[in-house]
């Protein structure tokens, strides 16, 4: 028997327009990755106010495509309309937001890793039902490159500037030529902006995805740092060993997606030099469920869900998630045999923590 429920129509309304939304979110996402590879919004940038065929004509496109692309655009309000001129254009903000990729509002690379992510959706859904994984290398190659264009905005922001300066003692370590291990380091990015920050230190970058190591040997011979910096194909708890210990081993934004963090930080600890310390830097998550309950959770445990967990499981099958709390984080820290454990400081995106023997 079916029992009858009175709806409340105003919140079936409100429910409804939610799914309106997301679905125009949805199809919308691959259109912003396109205006990106193709230029669009550079044209727009450095060509201002432009009809869709002054725009298509600009860019080598075709207009009959270009017309959507640019209502959608505007009907979102990632690109301004002149009814009078039926011109579009990029507002400064959106410059930031959209083409300048050191800009720390650049969050282009984000969509891109998202796209990226979505076309996995058949295999994630049968992770579902099995509790089977979907390890990084086995993504879409859009995922590697657009993780590393959403990251590396805020670490140029804040890496040497806030976050190392949050840890006692190293910079005077670095300033003067000390080691640093960049584990899980993907293509690179925060291992060259240290070099670059730090040119008497070395530095060893290591992730298990042989593609990335590739990419990053070749970034940072075009940043001019590759006489201090090596990178190599190993798991994280297979950091290399080199002659006097670490002074600094990273993790950023990876800890979670490991199928072992606690061995990950028991190698981190067995490699530290005397006084060393360990830098987590983590996604922005709340200690308590409904903490998350707000768009950046929304979006960082959907990553969980499609990216970090199946590769967790994939290799391993004890990762964190990308919505761990601190408690979480600093319990397999003090397994793995360190006593002292911090947040030393935060942004709106991310947690930095400070691990010490």
């Amino acid at each position: 028997m079916t029992v009858k429920t009175a709806i409340d129509q105003d919140k079936l309304d409100a429910l409804l327009g939610k799914m309106v939304e997301d679905i125009g979110a949805t199809i919308s996402a691959p259109l912003l990755v396109i205006g990106d590879r193709l230029g669009l919004y550079r044209a727009l940038a450095e060509g201002g106010p432009q009809t869709p065929d002054q725009l298509a004509e600009r860019t080598g496109t075709h207009v009959r495509y270009i017309r959507p692309w640019l209502v959608n655009q505007a009907a979102r309000g990632y690109a301004e309309y002149d009814p009078a001129s039926g011109t579009y254009s990029l507002t400064p903000e959106q410059v930031l937001v959209f083409v300048e990729e050191d800009s720390p509002a650049f969050v282009v690379g984000g969509m891109e890793t998202m796209v990226a992510g979505v076309m996995a959706v058949d295999r994630i859904a049968e992770a579902f039902k099995t509790g089977g994984g979907m390890a990084w290398g086995e993504h879409y190659p859009g995922l590697f490159r657009g993780t590393e264009r959403f990251f590396r905005p805020g670490y140029l922001a804040n890496l040497t500037t806030s976050w190392i300066p949050s840890i006692e003692g190293v910079v005077r370590r670095l300033e003067s030529g000390g080691q640093v291990a960049d584990v899980g380091c993907g293509h690179g990015a925060s291992t060259i902006i240290m070099a670059e920050a730090y040119p008497h230190a070395r530095f060893v970058g290591s992730d298990f995805h042989a593609g990335s190591i590739e990419a990053a040997r070749e970034r940072a011979e075009r940043a001019g740092v590759a006489d201090r910096v090596s990178f190599e194909v190993a798991g994280a708890p297979e950091i290399p060993d080199v002659d006097g210990g670490f002074d600094l081993v990273t993790y950023f934004d990876c800890l979670h997606d490991m199928g072992d963090p606690l061995g990950a930080l028991k190698r981190a600890r067995a490699v530290l030099a005397e006084g060393g310390v360990v830098m987590i830097v983590e996604p922005m998550a709340g200690e308590r469920v409904e903490e998350n309950f707000n768009p950046i959770g929304r979006a960082y445990s959907a990553g969980s869900a499609m990216l970090c967990t199946p590769n967790a499981l994939a290799t391993g099958g004890n990762g964190l998630g990308t919505i761990a709390t601190e408690a979480e984080i600093r319990a397999v820290a003090e397994a793995a045999g360190f006593r002292r454990f911090r947040r030393a400081t935060e942004t709106p995106l991310n947690r930095i923590f400070e691990a010490r023997p």
